[in-house]
């Protein structure tokens, strides 16, 4: 992880007219191809998020006792097409760095892969397993864990808007957590739905 000043949300992302982000951007390589543009972050005219910075470092690893997962964060910002960019490799997951740090007021976002090629393990391929009440924690690279608790599963269609992954309006700590999943579409080289588990910092 590199240390850095996040911009502020606003400049990079609502600055940018009719930029469309994909929230389950997650690519499979099994079938080597990022996903479509699908769901979507607010456009501008409507009101981000002014998640409030911290001095916290950046995350290294996510662990999930519940199905298993202790996997390092890697950190990834858009792809030219203007997609969020995704983890190198199947046991990796990628944290969205354009908004806050996972303990960071507001909505971080950590995506991971599902589905890897010719029957691999991928971090994400239980995702669906995770019940609302089960812990998942962040531990950072100054050796602090934050603990999230799962608050929430919802599956999206892959061109619905899913603004409220990526923003939130209460004044508190969130982490998503993205991956695919349904049905394959050969043409489109992706999965029909993207499947969310919302969590609060404890």
């Amino acid at each position: 992880m590199r240390p850095k000043v996040l911009p502020k949300w606003s400049s990079i992302i609502f600055g940018i007219v009719g930029i469309v982000i994909i929230v389950a951007a997650i690519l499979f390589l099994s079938h080597g191809q990022d996903f479509p543009a699908g769901l979507s972050l607010p456009q501008k005219g409507q009101t981000p998020q002014d998640f409030e910075k911290t001095k916290s470092d950046l995350p290294t690893r996510l662990m999930i006792p519940e199905i298993n997962i202790d996997a390092a964060v890697e950190d990834v910002g858009l792809t030219p097409q203007g997609s969020m960019a995704v983890p190198a490799g199947p046991t990796d997951v990628a944290w969205f760095d354009l908004g806050p740090r996972p303990g960071e007021n507001g909505s971080a976002v950590i995506a991971g892969h599902e589905g890897w090629k010719d029957g691999i393990w991928a971090v994400f391929d239980d995702l669906y397993q995770l019940h609302i009440g089960d812990k998942v924690y962040v531990e950072d690279e100054g050796g602090a864990t934050t603990t999230f608790v799962v608050s929430g599963i919802q599956t999206y269609d892959q061109n619905g808007d899913a603004s409220e992954v990526f923003s939130s309006s209460d004044g508190k700590a969130h982490l998503n957590l993205i991956t695919c999943e349904g049905t394959w579409n050969a043409a489109e080289k992706s999965y029909s739905n993207r499947l969310v588990v919302f969590t609060d910092k404890q």
